[in-house]
């Protein structure tokens, strides 16, 4: 080793700066992965909040977070009455954008079957739950919003009395809860002009009919709120969440559900894995080609920079050889230094992590097992690395020092 260190201390500005971007590269690498886990991580946060055992979605769809599911409320009452199940609720789920303070502000909005939800579950790190039927909203913090602070959405202003940390959407977006009813206002608010042009639209297509024109009060009725005409059914919730009472079969359950036509149920382990075999799955793979890359980069890097150090003391190695030093003293030379070089730019890259991470826009989780498998990777790039220098160097000819 006292061989490797003093040929370092003679070249130490070209091995720091290597140092330093293998540290940078294998810094990025351990960020990729923390990432991949903060993906799942976000994936599967609120179903674990919401702890339910049974999801009903809309009819062969994949749940209101990996796509778009349109169940009507009524739904509710009748999951209630299936034997076992202990309580449902609704839920309401969208993702919204608004200008807020000048800024764009994109937020999860999830909606709460209130009052028998007032998301007192949900882990709060100031203020209090939801209190009233309106007009209120918890919020989390990387949302931006201030506890007390009003937000208009849609026709109403809502406050926000509580505030979260870490609540956020499988897209990252900050999540916010509502009552169901709220969030159903906020989704379905357009303009009045618009709601103005279909009351007339409306109007228009009773009125070309047999019945519009044996019924005259029907084109009032026609062109009137949309709450007056009895045809026509309340918005419709995302998904409706079920509890079942102790030692009750979730299967069992599920097979009652499935036999109704416009549903699909799922276990909560069934909607965790379509969330990340679906949404989780592509970024977990472009991820990891990524890795592959940097791996690859920071190996090349390390070999061409060992290869260079090895020119460099090409008499040197010559003059070991001419002395009679082993074979093994100077491929210990080369590979100490491949080892140090890579075991420095490990410490690096994880140093540099620990105040860069926490600063990333997306969670970010490092987990031991993940640090120990780099750590396995970093020695085998470094071994790799050294044996370019290594062939060059069992090439040399101990009559190459009387040449010159």
């Amino acid at each position: 080793m006292n061989l490797a260190v003093r040929d370092i201390r003679h070249h130490s500005g070209r091995f720091v700066l290597t140092t330093v971007g293998i540290g940078l590269l294998l810094m990025i690498v351990m960020g990729m992965g923390g990432i991949y886990r903060g993906l799942i991580h976000e994936a599967i946060l609120l179903v674990d909040r919401i702890d339910a055992d049974i999801w009903i979605v809309q009819g062969r769809t994949r749940g209101p977070f990996a796509e778009t599911s349109r169940i009507p409320v009524s739904l509710e009452d009748r999951a209630r009455a299936v034997p076992g199940v202990a309580w449902s609720r609704r839920l309401v789920s969208h993702t919204i954008q608004r200008e807020h303070r000048g800024r764009p502000l994109r937020m999860v909005v999830q909606g709460l079957a209130w009052p028998d939800d007032n998301g007192s579950w949900i882990p709060l790190v100031a203020g209090r739950p939801l209190g009233q039927a309106h007009f209120e909203m918890t919020a989390d913090r990387s949302l931006g919003l201030a506890l007390g602070e009003q937000l208009t959405l849609g026709k109403d202003r809502y406050t926000v009395v509580g505030l979260t940390r870490g609540l956020v959407g499988t897209g990252g977006d900050g999540l916010a809860f509502f009552t169901a009813s709220d969030a159903l206002a906020i989704q379905f608010d357009v303009p009045g002009d618009a709601r103005r042009l279909e009351r007339a639209a409306r109007r228009e297509r009773v009125a070309s009919q047999d019945l519009g024109q044996v019924l005259p009060l029907l084109l009032d009725r026609a062109s009137g709120p949309e709450n007056d005409i009895p045809a026509l059914t309340p918005p419709q919730v995302s998904a409706v969440v079920l509890k079942l009472r102790p030692g009750v079969d979730t299967n069992d359950v599920i097979k009652t559900i499935s036999a109704w036509p416009d549903v699909t149920a799922y276990s909560t382990d069934q909607q965790k894995q379509l969330l990340l075999g679906g949404m989780v799955d592509r970024s977990r793979r472009q991820l990891g080609m990524f890795r592959v890359l940097l791996i690859i980069i920071s190996t090349i890097i390390m070999a061409l920079i060992l290869y260079t150090l090895t020119l460099d003391k090409l008499h040197d190695i010559a003059m070991l050889k001419l002395i009679g030093a082993r074979n093994g003293v100077i491929v210990g030379l080369i590979l100490q230094q491949a080892l140090l070089m890579g075991a420095l730019g490990y410490g690096l890259a994880w140093w540099l992590g620990q105040y860069a991470f926490p600063r990333f826009p997306r969670l970010v989780i490092i987990e031991a097992p993940d640090l120990l498998m780099l750590g396995g990777i970093v020695l085998a790039i470094s071994v790799l690395a050294s044996l370019l220098g290594i062939a060059k160097a069992m090439r040399v000819e101990p009559n190459k020092v009387l040449a010159g």
